[in-house]
């Protein structure tokens, strides 16, 4: 509720069935008056002390009673509690309602031009006022390269600097910026904010949508292209976190959120700013503004707890409840606000309820009997949807005109004052308070939970609609019906014809909007690139075991652990290193890691481990380096994109090594990969136990055949499936130089096997080949003390990848033994060979006169006969570089097409036609086939 009330009104206001037959008034009167006694003479926090008692003595007995965890249907704010508004309310609204003309103007343009480009207005039109608040009040930008206004200017920590010489600068009167993450369907918000801003042109504005056929696509000069959602990868200067596809934006803030507490501790990065009389000044936050409807996803609900658990008072959700889906209502026969408040409380949440604005106060403050209180207990979200679509008239009718009480509310108003009553969500004054309240509320995770409605403003043309979602056009009473709606300074003329209207550069309210930006440090969204180079140290420092293994056994998963207990070591790159698990380090062979880096904990580690004595024993730390997510794919990927976007978000440059099962990578959370992709990540994801036959005995659900299929549909993902340690070993070292040191904006997935196999040396002046995607291991010839001779010799080559290629090799001895020569070639990575005959041939479509041979035809073309691909994937992962093989050869593909098995990998090979008998079976259908 707005307005304060007292205690007894409360107590009446609430319906509780469970008080419907009350056995004895006189003693339920008495416990009444003694509770309000006590807590008039000895304040709330008595109160409350009595409450917790009454509920621990209920619990002890048995009682089979809980506190409810919703409250009633008002502001958990009262007025009295407000602080007072620091800014300009007229000036404020102005510019609020100049953003909403110059986004509705935008989306209703390029529709009108192109009826197919789509775009949604609604979504912002409910949320503006909470952007609004946000970018003038809250929203702190990134200001460590120049100070802030009243701030001396500070010396930036030198390149290669020591971590506590960092910590020390960046606490020194800068803040490094606000993460926000915006409600993606109000991305046009955004945009017309930026136009006011002088970021974007009037010409980008026209262009939203159109990124292919603005003039900067085609020239490389003049107005852009709007993306039609924040992402990163296409407007790389201006979004910095991919919010477009549901769920993934809110587990991300919170994993954001966490990642800031891990540089913290590890005092890699100081995020809690400095300490003024015992309050942090200058702390960055997370922000997050999302949909109600957007809680339905699953991720969005994942992490709750995990937030709570780590007391992330830097994170703060602001849940848009317009109560509005796609659809319909989010819950028509509930109420969403209730519901989420009763979920973000369980899970340990610091709950805001902002439900009506400041137009109610005075209705509350005369509700002396809780009509209203009682009233909202009743309406479901259907309805209240209803109201937001209808005009006062029919509100005073259906809503005040329930009852005596409630009609007498309403008297001394008009219809236009009931149709103009604002929910919490477009009131700046509560908004504020809301916000005020978040940001200084320590040792939870907090939500606001703002009432809205969706189109607002919209009128007849959406506000409360089920179409309003999709509104994106306008006929001219709507427009001018919006103009006058928000007093916007535009001529009929003007309205009809969209045009954008953009103040004068010495208007009030441009100077307001600029002085306040710069008072918070400058613009957002803006995303930043510039980090210093991380140095990787000489391969053979760290890797010199795997480049000569000179046949000693071991899986590629074991000698990437020992390869990264050597990165680990080193001075420079070691505190970069991320690792990442979900609850498999010990399958992984990383359980020595436990003592020699340990695992991060935000309270270090309150027990004695049952394994204390072992030089294995589980270590938890506050400086811990392992990110151990437990058994969830979702927050560890969210996890290791919040380290490997940590160049762009914190200017400081992390290197994630995330290693899991790989069935569980790309299948289980390829939506999240495919954001981090959005987001230029930079970073390692380890597809551990990979392929269809290498895990043995796990069966369908855990045998991976197919990720490298998807990894190669994401453009700077680069993708490699090594067979060799040594191969392993190369791979790293080149992705974490383009990394770190060429600071390119690429990931790579590389697969690891857990079987146990002789591990060659890596051949001279192959290294280069490796990366490329294919190199020719070795060359089988018959033996000529069996009767066979070169001149008489068939000719065969075999490439082969991963776990497979030791049963290519054994097909090459087996033909070699029948009289037939095999080449060998180790092909590192299927879709990097792709990538590039596909490039070859795009040049010679344009017209390229010199478009180059592919790579694997180089590769092949010293080679002779009939080619054979085999690997432990589907057969599409090597089907995909047939156009670029020597043409009038035949090319034959064996893969592990269907579901996978329980059984020995001997039987599995054999069951999919991997084996080496059926590679040698395959060559010699093909050579019979060729001959």
């Amino acid at each position: 509720m707005n307005a304060p009330l007292p205690l007894q009104h409360l107590l009446s206001a609430m319906p509780n069935e469970s008080l419907t037959i009350d056995p004895d008034p006189q003693e339920t009167a008495e416990w009444r008056e003694a509770f309000l006694a006590l807590a008039a003479s000895q304040g709330p926090a008595r109160a409350r002390q009595m409450l917790d008692e009454l509920a621990r003595l209920a619990r002890a007995g048995r009682i089979g009673w809980q506190p409810e965890l919703s409250t009633p249907y008002f502001n958990t704010i009262a007025v009295d509690a407000q602080p007072v508004f620091p800014g300009d309310l007229a000036i404020e609204e102005r510019l609020g309602s100049l953003m909403r003309w110059n986004a509705l103007a935008m989306v209703v343009r390029a529709n009108q031009a192109y009826g197919e480009l789509g775009g949604h207005i609604a979504s912002y039109a409910s949320a503006a006022d909470l952007f609004e608040v946000g970018f003038n009040h809250f929203f702190h930008a990134r200001n460590d390269s120049a100070a802030a206004p009243g701030r001396p200017e500070q010396g930036s920590a030198p390149a290669g600097g020591s971590a506590a010489h960092e910590v020390a600068s960046v606490g020194a009167n800068r803040h490094r910026g606000d993460l926000v993450f915006f409600q993606p369907h109000s991305s046009p918000g955004v945009y017309a904010r930026a136009y006011l801003e002088g970021r974007l042109a009037e010409q980008d504005l026209m262009h939203f949508r159109q990124e292919l056929t603005a003039p900067a696509a085609q020239t490389g000069q003049g107005a852009r292209g709007l993306t039609s959602y924040p992402h990163p990868y296409l407007m790389p200067d201006f979004w910095q976190f991919p919010t477009g596809s549901m769920g993934i934006g809110p587990i991300s803030s919170i994993y954001h959120a966490r990642f800031m507490r891990y540089l913290t501790h590890r005092k890699l990065l100081n995020c809690e700013g400095r300490k003024e009389n015992g309050i942090h000044v200058d702390k960055r936050r997370v922000w997050g503004v999302f949909g109600d409807g957007e809680m339905d996803e699953p991720e969005s609900m994942s992490a709750l707890t995990l937030a709570a658990r780590e007391r992330l008072d830097n994170l703060v959700w602001v849940v848009n409840c317009n109560l509005q889906r796609l659809d319909g209502p989010v819950r028509g026969n509930g109420r969403i606000i209730d519901e989420l408040e009763k979920l973000f409380a369980g899970a340990g949440w610091n709950v805001i309820k902002l439900v009506w604005g400041s137009d109610w106060d005075g209705l509350f403050a005369r509700d002396t009997t809780g009509a209203l209180t009682r009233a909202f207990a009743h309406t479901v979200d259907g309805q209240m949807q209803t109201f937001a679509a209808k005009d006062g008239r029919f509100n005073r009718d259906n809503f005040f005109g329930q009852n005596e009480e409630l009609a007498r509310l309403a008297q001394g108003l008009t219809d236009e004052q009931i149709d103009r009553l604002k929910r919490g969500g477009h009131d700046l004054v509560k908004i504020h308070a809301a916000y005020a309240a978040a940001a200084a509320h320590t040792g939870q995770p907090t939500v606001i939970l703002a009432h809205t409605k969706k189109g607002y403003g919209m009128g007849s043309g959406g506000q409360g609609k089920m179409t309003t979602h999709s509104q994106k056009k306008f006929d001219e009473t709507d427009l001018i019906e919006f103009r006058n709606r928000f007093n916007l300074p535009l001529s009929d003329e003007q309205v009809t014809s969209l045009s954008f209207y953009k103040p004068a550069a010495d208007s009030p309210e441009m100077q307001y909007m600029h002085e306040h930006r710069q008072r918070l440090g400058g613009y957002l969204p803006k995303r930043e690139t510039a980090c210093d180079v991380v140095p990787v140290p000489a391969i053979d420092s760290y890797a010199a075991f795997a480049l000569a293994a000179n046949g000693k056994e071991m899986s590629t998963t074991m000698a990437f652990v020992r390869l990264l207990g050597g990165l680990l070591k080193d001075k420079a790159l070691g505190p970069r290193i991320v690792p990442i698990v979900a609850d498999e380090a010990r399958t992984f062979g990383m359980a020595n890691l436990f003592k020699q880096i340990g695992i991060y904990s935000s309270v270090g580690q309150r027990y004695a481990p049952e394994d204390i004595g072992s030089v294995l024993s589980y270590r938890e730390a506050l400086d811990g380096q392992i990110l151990e997510e437990g058994i969830s794919e979702a927050g560890a990927i969210a996890s290791w994109t919040a380290a490997a976007t940590s160049y762009s978000v914190h200017a400081l440059a992390m290197l994630p090594f995330y290693i899991y099962y790989s069935m569980f990578g790309f299948q289980r959370v390829g939506d999240a990969i495919w954001a981090a992709a959005d987001q230029r990540a930079r970073g390692f994801l380890l597809g551990a136990t990979s392929g269809r036959t290498t895990l043995g005995g796990e069966g369908l659900q855990h045998q991976d055949g197919t990720s490298h299929l998807v990894a190669a549909t994401i453009p700077n993902c680069r993708a490699y499936d090594p067979a060799f340690a040594g191969e392993m070993a190369v791979i790293i070292d080149h992705g974490m130089r383009e990394m770190l040191v060429e600071q390119k904006d690429v990931f790579y997935y590389v697969t690891l096997m857990n079987e146990n196999y002789a591990q060659p040396s890596l051949p001279a002046g192959v290294a280069a080949e490796v990366i490329r995607g294919c190199y020719k291991f070795n060359s089988y010839l018959p033996i000529p003390d069996n009767g066979y001779s070169a001149k008489t010799s068939k000719n065969v080559a075999l490439l082969g990848s991963g776990a497979i290629l030791t049963e290519v090799v054994k097909a090459a001895q087996l033909l070699a033994a029948q009289g037939i020569a095999a080449e060998v070639f180790s092909v590192t990575s299927w879709s990097e060979l792709a990538r590039d005959g596909q490039a070859c041939e795009q040049r010679a479509l344009a017209g390229d006169p010199a478009p180059g041979q592919p790579f694997i035809a180089q590769q092949l073309q010293a080679s002779q006969g009939p080619m054979i691909a085999a690997t432990d994937y589907v057969r599409a992962v090597p089907e995909g570089i047939r156009a670029f093989v020597p043409a009038g050869r035949r090319y034959l593909t064996l893969g592990t097409d269907g579901f996978g098995r329980s059984d020995t990998r001997a039987a599995l090979r054999e069951h999919f036609g991997v084996d080496a008998q059926s590679i040698v079976r395959a060559a010699l259908h093909a050579l019979a086939r060729h001959g």
